[in-house]
This record gives structure tokens, C-alpha cells and sequence, in this order.
């Protein structure tokens, strides 16, 4: 079985984190200096270059300060475990793609989604945006503790109650914000209401932006909180309006529900994800809707998130 590790470069892969992380020459991760020294390599990873600032007198190489650092797997394997994770294998895939315990790989692919997750910024949305919310099953996968204390056993496998989902009952609401033609944001909720969903909403969309929405009377008080507000009626067969007489149809949330159908897609391979686990799963695929880029293309954005 050929292993794909031998097909790629560890010197490639620290040059290209060099160049990332330092594109106009290296400098030290703790003054930002540029007066430093080469100082060997590392003895366990003859690529790693060491370093030592003139002005601080420390120490650092290329990898210090990242979540890369500190690790026993070579970085080649890291960067292939990121690469597969834009391709969105499951943990399982990627740890019999490289070679590793099934224990190994979740414990590196939890690292990565945790680092993209804690360097995400909250971007502002304006113009048009839509808002709609999603419900999944999530229980306690992995946490058999939290199992026996949440529920009895389920019978009809992972389909959760009906109805409108809570946390509690296991069944997450997902809120999503989409600006027309930019980015996305996703957030899990305990449950839908307007004192869970306001908090986003003013935090991540501009003051006078216009939201469409569904006719759900949670988003009734956006014109109290600053927004322009247009909705449809999917009760009464209603997905689409042109309000203005213009020809074209726009008040709808067919945007945001596109983003749904990929979100269910992305999520299906990972065979059900626990609810503490979720809203990394959730800020990983935020990141990859918003990067905008697939395959080998998303690799550099993944990288310079958790390097740069």
C-alpha cells in the first residue's frame, strides 16, 4: 500500500510555512525584531530551523508559538491531516490515509478544528442579509456519562423528537447570518428565542443592514433593534416576493437555505458529532465557505490560520 507521507517533502512544507508566516523576512515571535540570528536546526526534525533574536536574546524556530509546536508527528503529517480535513474526511479516513491510531488522528484533527475555531474572526455583515436557523442531531457521542444522565436510550437511532429542537432535547438550533454575495456565520443555540438570537445578531451585522427572513416570530423585533426587515411566508406557499415591482424576486432566504444543504453534505461523513463538539465542526465549515476555496486551493488559507 503506497503511503502518501513518502510523497511529500518536509523541507517544502517549512519552507512554505516560512514564507507564510514570515513574508517579509523571518522575525522574532516574541518582540517582532528582525535582527536575529540562525542558530542550527532541530535535532529531531533536520528541516526546523532555530533562531535567536539580537534585541531579546530568546530563542524560537519555525513552528514556535503555533499550535504545530510540541508535537512529535512531523509536520508533513500535520499538513496532509489539514489538507484531508478541507476534503472533509472523517477522522477514520484520515487516519488510515496517514497511517495512524483512529485515537491519533481525532486528537490532531480536534487540535487544528480548536486552533481555525480560536483564530476566526467575527466578520460584520451589511447590505443584505438573510437569517434562518437549521436543527441537527447532537447528543453526547464519546461521553457515555453525559449519556446516561441526558436521556434514556433512544429507539429510532439518531432521529431526535419532533418539533422545534433544543440543546436539551439533543436537537441544536443552528442560527445562520448570510450577507448576499459574502460571508457566513454560524452559531449553535441552546434554543431559538430572541434573547439567544440578538446577542449575534448585533455583534456580526451592521446597524440599518436589511434582513430577510422566514415569517418565524423570533426575527419580529429587528426593526426595534436597528434593521430593515422583509420576510416570506413559507406557511402560505410563499418562498419568494418582489416587493419593489421590478421583476426580480427579492425578498426570500434561498441563499441561507443553500447553506444548510451543504452544511447537512459536510456534516454526513462524520457519522453524528457530539454537541460539544459541534460548534468546531460549525467554525471549521464557516471557515471554509468563507475562504471560498477548495482542495489544494484551501490548504494556504487553513496554514495561515493557525501560523500567522
Amino acid at each position: 500500500m503506497l503511503n502518501i507521507q513518502n510523497l511529500v517533502d518536509d523541507a517544502k512544507c517549512f519552507e512554505t510555512v516560512r514564507a507564510l508566516r514570515w513574508p517579509e523576512g523571518v522575525r522574532c515571535v516574541h518582540c517582532a525584531s528582525a535582527e536575529i540570528n540562525k542558530q542550527g536546526r532541530d535535532p529531531t526534525q533536520p528541516e526546523r530551523q532555530k533562531y535567536r533574536c539580537k534585541d531579546c536574546g530568546r530563542w524560537f524556530d519555525d513552528l514556535s508559538e503555533t499550535i504545530l509546536a510540541g508535537h512529535h508527528q512531523p509536520l508533513r503529517t500535520w499538513v496532509l491531516c489539514l489538507y484531508f480535513m478541507g476534503l472533509n474526511l472523517s477522522n477514520r479516513q484520515i487516519g488510515q490515509e496517514l497511517g495512524l491510531h483512529k485515537d491519533d488522528a481525532q486528537r490532531m484533527t480536534q487540535q487544528l478544528r480548536e486552533g481555525i475555531e480560536s483564530k476566526q474572526s467575527l466578520p460584520v455583515l451589511d447590505g443584505e442579509v438573510e437569517a434562518d436557523e437549521v436543527y441537527v442531531v447532537a447528543g453526547h457521542k464519546g461521553n457515555p456519562e453525559a449519556v446516561k444522565k441526558a436521556r434514556k436510550g433512544r429507539r429510532r437511532r439518531l432521529k431526535g423528537a419532533r418539533g422545534r429542537g433544543t440543546l436539551a432535547k439533543e436537537k441544536p438550533p443552528i442560527l445562520g447570518l448570510i450577507q448576499r454575495g459574502g460571508e457566513v456565520v454560524l452559531r449553535m443555540l441552546d434554543n431559538v428565542q430572541q434573547k439567544t438570537i440578538k446577542p449575534i445578531i448585533l455583534a456580526c451585522v451592521a446597524e440599518g443592514t436589511r434582513f430577510y427572513t422566514d415569517e418565524y416570530d423570533i426575527y419580529a423585533r429587528l426593526p426595534a433593534w436597528g434593521y430593515e426587515h422583509h420576510s416570506v411566508c413559507h406557511s402560505r406557499g410563499e418562498y419568494a416576493r418582489d416587493e419593489d415591482g421590478d421583476g426580480f424576486h427579492e425578498v426570500h432566504v434561498n441563499t441561507i437555505e443553500g447553506v444548510w444543504s451543504l452544511l447537512r453534505s459536510w456534516l454526513r461523513p462524520h457519522r453524528g458529532i457530539s454537541q460539544e463538539h459541534l460548534p468546531m465542526y460549525l467554525s471549521f465549515f464557516q471557515f471554509v465557505h468563507n475562504s471560498r476555496a477548495r482542495g489544494k486551493g484551501l490548504l494556504p488559507a487553513l496554514l495561515a490560520a493557525l501560523i500567522v
